[in-house]
């Protein structure tokens, strides 16, 4: 039966209000369960004209975030998703085995300044990681930094931490409600006591001290009207005096002439220059640098062409490496020498090869590259002259991700993960190629009870797409198994196989796990990249309609036992892909994502350099791509759609939660049948980040008992 529908008038007829009649599983209103009515979401007449193209946003109004007919609507959702969420009896077996799996010790990798280990430690349910700090590895560390103090609730976490060289100080940053916002403090590391130093206004931003350990450099928003930072401009580069308040940070460099670049900058480990990376988008940028030495060294622009993305690596000397796509689409790596800088004088240290060259760092006096050969990590290392010295043998099969360090130092830590494996921690010694284990995640799990198979599958063009299926090795692979697809695809963001503690418990309960690797992310260099952006962003939608199929085809699953989950750009995914195929899929969850494709770039300057993956609506071509697959303008009044629990955070100034509040409200009008839509919004997290344990165990509970009931496991 076809959920009732009724309209009625409010503010005189300029609103228009919908109340949907849809019970919380597939069934006739009335019969079963109790039927949900949905919150009044009025209809404004906002229309915009985009290349003779008028576009309705009748929903507008919930663009403002903090007015309080936005706050009554997020009050009202929440009356109906929460109480519906903690109905369904699945939920609370979910949240108790998700808090029984992580109540486990876990840490993080150390890394070595000044001659002491920084490293931190969960020992199960904290809400946030305590950092310690110790004068060996072996040796009793002590606290450094507890963020479970910073707030009762836990809301308020550690954003960024970096050790002065002689690990005299630490500046540490402070995100509250999950923020990208960050408050910078000083601390002095014997006493533990902060210093009265402040500084704000800042976010994507770390800081760099100088080789005295007297001062840092950083990057900061300008301040606006409201004495808050305005993101809405680039960031200028300052540098802070120890003992100095903010406003007295000296102005180390702007770009004006270019408002939307934005620099940051980098003190070499050897203290001698500044080096200043200057960001707009994400697939070129420029890199200039100052002489630290020379009194009133004026910057020099040393790589100013915008013909590529160049990342510094670090120097030895006058000699700066970096990895660079320069007519290299998987990456390699130059040398450039700033005594002599002229381009046919560069060293091609590393080659671009078959594999895509993922990462480089230069550590106890070598290089260390990491390649993805078919997703999975192969990792050399390296004399500075690029010669061989030995490929990484690596204690199983997974993800690896770290070997930082300086130049000088003789050791070197990573990390091995796969999505049964949980993180182990490895010391490699550079110089004879020895790993060591050096913690363990304590979570009590058998990764001999799983199985993760690599397959590859033809999307709708022909493209050879790569896809991880993990599951309990005791499951019958017969057709009819709950299966979770999870996917992003795009900024060049690759998706290596990773134990995600949520998705484990999902593979626990008997389901499948599938997560393809699409066009739009980096594993297989730029060209994979910008086969999933602007006028191609629609090939990852069918990257992930063809993962889809192929997972029905070759029995692992039907429709109705298959959900699809995705964050951030992953939402968009999700959002995208259930409206271009609402028969494929028994359940949805996008959660954070950016859904409203014609105006995601307008809230602040750090999104709108999203246009390299998304284009602008300002430009007639990108405007018609963009409206061609944009969730807000694609929803068909009547139509079908799957169950789906739109997730996000009133506190995410990355992608802005009117994006999920504007989606959600128009789902719901369009909706067509019985399926629910609920909006869950969370009143004191962000984008993810610094979420609290407590906060994370309830959000993954709701999903995971929304989606067991709407594919008929619970």
């Amino acid at each position: 039966m076809r959920a009732v529908r009724t309209v009625s008038a409010v503010g005189g007829g300029r609103w228009a209000a919908v109340v949907l009649c849809v019970p919380l599983v597939a069934s006739s209103c009335g019969e079963t369960e109790p039927a949900m009515e949905y919150p009044e979401s009025p209809r404004g007449d906002v229309v915009d004209t985009y290349h003779g193209v008028e576009v309705a946003d009748p929903y507008r109004w919930l663009e403002e975030v903090d007015g309080p007919e936005t706050r009554a609507w997020i009050e009202a959702q929440n009356a109906l998703s929460v109480p519906a969420l903690e109905a369904i009896p699945a939920r609370d077996e979910v949240k108790n085995r998700l808090t029984a799996l992580w109540d486990h010790e876990r840490f993080t990798m150390p890394f070595k300044e000044g001659g002491k280990y920084f490293y931190s430690r969960n020992d199960g349910l904290q809400n946030h990681f305590v950092t310690f700090v110790a004068d060996a590895l072996d040796a009793e560390p002590r606290v450094l930094l507890d963020p479970n103090a910073f707030s009762e609730d836990g809301t308020v976490s550690l954003a960024g931490l970096v050790v002065s060289p002689e690990a005299k100080h630490v500046a540490y940053a402070r995100s509250d409600g999950g923020s990208d916002w960050r408050s910078w403090s000083v601390r002095n590391v014997e006493t533990g006591d902060d210093l009265p130093d402040r500084i704000d206004h800042t976010k994507f931003t770390g800081v760099s001290w100088s080789r005295d350990g007297e001062s840092f450099y950083y990057s900061r928003y300008p301040i606006g009207a409201d004495g808050e930072g305005d993101g809405g401009k680039a960031v200028r580069v300052f540098r802070h005096q120890l003992g100095t308040s903010m406003d007295q940070d000296e102005l180390v460099y702007e770009i004006p002439e270019h408002p939307r670049r934005n620099p940051y900058a980098t003190v070499t480990d050897d203290g001698r220059y500044l080096v200043i990376s200057v960001q707009e988008g994400y697939l070129t940028n420029a890199v200039y640098y100052r002489d630290l030495e020379t009194s009133d060294a004026p910057v020099v622009k040393l790589l100013d062409e915008w013909d590529a993305l160049y990342t510094f690596l670090g120097n030895e000397g006058s000699r700066f490496f970096f990895m660079t796509t320069l007519d290299a689409p998987r990456n390699r790596v130059l040398a450039v020498d700033v005594e002599n800088p002229d381009r046919d004088q560069w060293e091609e240290i590393l080659p671009q090869r078959e594999e895509a060259l993922a990462g480089v760092s230069l550590v106890g006096g070598r290089l260390v590259a990491s390649y993805l050969k078919n997703v999975l990590p192969l990792v050399e290392v390296l004399e500075l002259d690029g010669t061989a010295v030995r490929t990484v043998e690596l204690p199983g099969v997974g993800s690896v991700s770290g070997f930082g360090g300086a130049l000088d130092d003789d050791e070197t830590f990573y990390t091995l993960t796969s999505y049964a494996q949980p993180t182990t921690i490895y010391r490699y010694d550079v110089e004879t190629g020895e790993s060591s284990e050096f913690r363990r995640a304590g979570v009590d799990i058998d990764p001999e009870d799983f199985v993760t198979t690599q397959v590859f599958y033809a999307s709708k063009d022909g493209t050879r797409i790569p896809m991880f299926i993990t599951h309990r090795r005791d499951v019958e692979l017969d057709g009819r198994n709950p299966t979770l697809l999870y996917g992003y695809g795009g900024f060049n963001i690759s998706m290596t196989p990773a134990f995600s503690l949520s998705r484990f418990v999902w593979v626990e309960r008997g389901g499948v796990l599938a997560v393809p690797n699409l066009r739009g992310g980096g594993e297989y260099g730029k060209e994979w990249h910008l086969a999933g952006t602007k006028d191609r962003k629609q090939n990852v939608f069918d990257d992930f309609i063809a993962a889809a199929e192929y997972l029905i085809e070759e029995g692992y699953t039907s429709s109705e036992k298959l959900a699809i989950q995705g964050g951030s750009n992953g939402g968009l995914l999700v959002a995208a892909s259930l409206i271009q195929r609402p028969d494929l899929f028994g359940a949805a969850l996008p959660a954070v994502g950016v859904l409203d494709m014609l105006r995601y770039h307008l809230p602040s300057a750090n999104a709108r350099n999203w246009n390299t993956d998304y284009g602008l609506s300002e430009v007639e071509e990108e405007f018609e791509a963009q409206y061609a697959y944009s969730p807000l303008h694609n929803l068909e009044d009547g139509a079908c759609y799957p169950p789906t629990l739109v997730t996000t955070a009133d506190h995410d100034d990355r992608v802005v939660p009117w994006h999920s509040y504007k989606f959600g409200a128009a789902m719901q009008f369009a909706q067509g049948c019985d399926q629910p839509v609920l909006v869950r919004v969370e009143t004191r997290a962000g984008h993810g980040a610094g979420k609290p344990t407590w906060m994370q165990i309830e959000d993954i509970a709701d999903q995971w008992a929304f989606v067991l009931r709407h594919l008929g496991e619970a």
